[in-house]
């Protein structure tokens, strides 16, 4: 019998009607400019409300349309917002429902690491909104794939690399880091701090980088760790906050988007989009 991970924040985060979801999913990615051709290995994309966030997170996933026919595998990391568990948490399901169907997961992978620090815990999978609300914009782009998906917990950024590294594959896999950055800050402050976010991650430096500045700072310090050993290179696409988007300024939100492209795929240097190099 098929185990099945159900849509939580359908209807909450996004919208719960298949036809709307694709709408306002296309309509995000429509208004992205055309960027460098060459095809990610790795992005972070925040993960708000689309209302919030989605146009953010479009900045990155418009970069795969030319490459949807090249992955097979996503490998999906966020932060735990509900479950405070230790280590990292992989699903026992066989698939993640969404409005726009059943993302398969990838069990022969999953089933195949062998490392202390993950276990299946599908407590933490529930109900957590930051792996789910990628899933539509991921089906949307690439259509069909087989998913990776990770929940970290209380663990470490060198815990998180060694698992990256374990599921780093080739061409066929993108590694996902879902992050939103600081949090209700007024909107100077928050303004400043994720610019200084922004340039640790441009300048590899995970330790600059704690849960004040990024709700997924480990997993996102994980990424930094595993793809500047390989000397990957990083890409700003956007920065901006809620109140960039779609809320008040009192209090808000930032959201960036980043693309790490492998040696020889390189073709640009930290060069942002107009949202981001206006929001800066």
């Amino acid at each position: 019998m098929t185990q099945v991970r159900e849509a939580a924040v359908a209807g909450y985060f996004y919208p719960a009607e298949a036809g709307e979801l694709s709408s306002t999913i296309h309509t995000m990615l429509d208004e992205v400019p055309a960027g460098p051709g060459a095809a990610p290995k790795a992005l972070i994309v925040p993960h708000a409300g689309y209302i919030y966030s989605g146009p953010v997170a479009a900045t990155a996933y418009a970069r795969l349309l030319p490459h949807r026919d090249e992955y097979t595998r996503i490998v999906l990391f966020g932060p735990s917002h509900r479950v405070p568990f230790p280590g990292l948490a992989g699903s026992g399901a066989d698939v993640f429902r969404t409005p726009l169907g059943d993302v398969p997961l990838d069990r022969e992978a999953i089933d195949a690491l062998d490392l202390p620090e993950l276990m299946v815990f599908d407590a933490a999978h529930r109900l957590e909104h930051s792996l789910e609300v990628q899933l539509p914009f991921l089906q949307v782009v690439l259509g069909s794939f087989s998913l990776v998906p990770i929940v970290v917990g209380d663990s470490d950024a060198e815990t998180v690399a060694r698992v990256i590294d374990a599921l780093w594959g080739g061409q066929e896999t993108l590694i996902v880091i879902s992050s939103d950055l600081s949090h209700y800050l007024p909107y100077d402050k928050a303004r400043a701090r994720d610019r200084d976010t922004r340039e640790a991650i441009e300048q590899f430096k995970a330790r600059y980088i704690d849960h004040n500045d990024a709700c997924g700072a480990t997993p996102l310090g994980g990424l930094l760790i595993a793809a500047g050993r390989r000397g990957l290179q990083v890409s700003t696409l956007d920065l901006r906050t809620s109140g960039d988007t779609a809320g008040g300024r009192e209090q808000v939100v930032g959201y960036g988007a980043w693309m790490f492209l492998s040696p020889s795929n390189k073709s640009t240097k930290n060069q942002g989009s107009p949202q981001q190099q206006g929001s800066a």
